[in-house]
């Protein structure tokens, strides 16, 4: 989906939300287990699975659950969203999702409609529609349509997009660089994704086909969010385009989803 982050107005979001308060639900079994049966759980061990389960558990403890639009969550509802969200931070610990305290879900697509500057300076009205939002600091929002879509092995997931940009709100505005480990080069980070997102901007400003979905050219944050997508929903397809943000994004993320996903077929 196009369009997925932008700030909407906190009052006219805040007058339709239906709130659940933190710790509002448990960990549904029948939704965990269908959940995690899809393509995008591949190739994870029972150990990595029984880590995976308590980091949903906890997720699902620390963060209020509120509808939004008409809709009103349910226990399956945040299961599946703990469930996607988890896998991110499967090896760096849940430390990396604190400091906010909202999930808020609307039915579908929701309409943001403000003011956003151009790279010149110039301030325009928007009016777009978003399947996903991500506040510094503060809550995030989902397309619950767009969350049921997420899991098929198509390099879309809208719950890993917006927690993605929690990641690299980690040390202040998203801009495409979270807080990197100990070991890991700034300055080869720095090079690998600015050459691969100068390659898609250029495919995308001469209309060209790519592997990957075109709203990545947006900004450094989307290229990020995005390219996180496809290295846990195709990471084929991202290691094929672009395998050295491949390989930035193993050490960051301390996992290797397309050997995973090999080692898996040879069982």
């Amino acid at each position: 989906m196009q369009k997925r982050d932008a700030k909407l107005n906190p009052l006219a979001l805040l007058a339709g939300l239906f709130g659940s308060g933190k710790g509002a639900y448990a960990l549904d079994e029948e939704t965990w287990q269908a959940v995690t049966d899809l393509p995008l759980f591949d190739g994870l061990s029972e150990e990595e699975r029984t880590r995976l389960r308590e980091l949903a558990i906890r997720l699902l403890a620390d963060k209020a659950f509120s509808g939004a639009g008409g809709a009103e969550v349910d226990i399956r509802m945040a299961t599946a969203i703990a469930a996607f969200a988890a896998l991110p931070i499967l090896n760096l610990g849940y430390g990396w999702y604190e400091g906010w305290s909202e999930i808020v879900v609307y039915p579908g697509e929701f309409v943001y409609e403000g003011e956003q500057m151009d790279e010149a300076g110039v301030v325009h009205h928007v009016r777009h529609a978003r399947s996903g939002e991500a506040w510094e600091g503060g809550p995030m929002v989902l397309s619950w349509q767009d969350v049921e879509y997420s899991g098929q092995g198509e390099g879309f997931n809208v719950v890993i997009h917006e927690f993605a940009h929690k990641l690299d709100m980690k040390n202040g505005d998203a801009n495409g660089r979270p807080p990197l480990h100990s070991g890991m080069n700034p300055q080869d980070w720095a090079h690998d994704f600015q050459t691969a997102y100068d390659d898609l901007c250029r495919h995308v400003d001469r209309g060209e086909e790519n592997a990957i979905d075109p709203y990545a050219a947006e900004s450094p944050a989307e290229f990020f969010a995005v390219l996180t997508e496809y290295f846990f929903a195709a990471p084929e397809l991202l290691q094929q385009a672009y395998p050295a943000v491949y390989r930035q994004l193993a050490r960051f993320y301390r996992q290797d989803p397309l050997a995973r996903l090999q080692g898996g077929a040879l069982r």
